[in-house]
């Protein structure tokens, strides 16, 4: 019995494979799409950076360092600042993505600036996030830089045995986390692994049924001996096949040609890249099987995977979108993965941090895989 399963289920795999790749249309949409995606998307999105948050190790806790976070405070640039006192939180905040820079001004702060000689306040930036990392570094910059010259072109009333304070110089030592010298390449091609992988899934899965009834095929597949969960299970393994593959390859090609080092652990990347897909072929396949024709099918796919994309990170920061959207990014899939791919491919994430990631991911793919399956049930009845 459960050989025969299995046999059924692979000749449906087979059948899928060879109609894949006869039809150049499919080859085309895998891709073509994809490519001009990433032409739009990199050209012409909008990078600004607003309510960064900031986490602050201030071991200096003097007036002329509280003077200087006052004016982080009031700038419309930043938003939430998170105080610690100890080095480890400060590296949490980073590696948790909870804040997109961190502020750590020395303990002798205060008297290099009375004195006149070099004070050093360390800004640290997340790579991970390249464009953000540049530009919140930027306003930091501009913010203690305005600080120094406006110390320096101040005086003090002298007191007794006391002279004109010394000017103020400030230096300002930026250092950029997993990504150290801010690397575009590093973030767009981590990103574009995900982003091919799930085109791949997505336009796979959505022509997989729709395919079948715009041919003629589908009333013959009714009436074989597969069951729904047969030709469901033998509809969607083979985009996972193939977007598996896809992902190695490109994996590949962005470590050995473009030399971005691979921080993380390639099996915990591969298996979050299975389970990401999971929940992609449950929206594939439901979009299948509410399509007729392969171009419904199509649209379909596209209507969901613009929003999907611009709800993900990839634009723009999800902490910079209104209140309700950040809700909604927790029902987006993409979201997850792309935190993921970079967290695994650039940070080395650890396996408690991919873990957390993958519980929505687990959740969101039971949830399309079921509705795919009531829909197509339905739709036989």
């Amino acid at each position: 019995m459960l050989r025969d399963f299995f046999r059924r289920v692979l000749a449906l795999m087979k059948k899928e494979f060879i109609t894949i790749w006869n039809d150049p249309k499919t080859k085309g949409i895998i891709i073509g799409l994809p490519i001009v995606q990433l032409l739009i998307f990199s050209n012409a999105a909008t990078m600004e950076v607003q309510n960064i948050d900031t986490a602050v190790f201030d071991r200096s806790q003097s007036v002329e360092s509280r003077e200087l976070l006052s004016r982080f405070e009031n700038s419309p640039r930043f938003r939430n600042f998170y105080y610690v006192d100890n080095e480890a939180d400060f590296k949490k905040k980073l590696d948790t993505q909870k804040v997109q820079i961190g502020l750590m001004i020395n303990n002798d702060f205060s008297r290099n600036i009375k004195s006149g000689e070099t004070a050093t306040v360390q800004v640290i930036s997340d790579g991970r996030q390249t464009n953000s990392a540049s530009i919140a570094s930027g306003y930091a910059s501009q913010i203690i830089t305005g600080y120094g010259a406006e110390v320096s072109s101040s005086t003090k009333p002298p007191a007794r045995g006391e002279g004109v304070m010394s000017d103020a110089n400030i230096n300002i030592s930026v250092r950029n986390w997993f990504n150290p010298n801010l690397e575009y390449k590093w973030y767009i091609l981590t990103v574009i692994v995900a982003m091919l992988s799930l085109v791949t899934t997505l336009i796979l899965t959505s022509l997989s049924i729709a395919r079948e009834r715009e041919l003629g095929t589908f009333d013959q597949l009714i009436v074989s001996p597969l069951s729904s969960f047969e030709i469901l299970l033998g509809k969607s393994i083979p985009p996972l096949i193939i977007a598996m593959a896809l992902t190695m390859i490109m994996t590949g090609i962005v470590i050995i040609f473009f030399h971005i080092p691979f921080a993380g652990s390639f099996l915990l990347f591969m298996i979050s890249i299975f389970i990401s897909l999971l929940a992609i072929v449950g929206v594939g396949l439901y979009i299948s099987a509410i399509c007729n024709t392969q171009q419904q099918a199509i649209l379909s796919a596209m209507t969901f995977m613009m929003p999907a994309v611009l709800l993900s990170g990839f634009i723009s920061p999800i902490e910079d979108m209104p209140v309700a959207l950040q809700y909604l990014t927790w029902l987006n899939p993409v979201r997850f993965f792309m935190v993921l791919t970079r967290g695994i491919f650039l940070k080395g994430m650890g396996f408690a941090d991919v873990f957390t990631n993958l519980i929505p991911l687990i959740i969101i793919a039971l949830i399309t895989l079921t509705l795919a399956s009531r829909t197509f049930k339905r739709k036989l009845g």
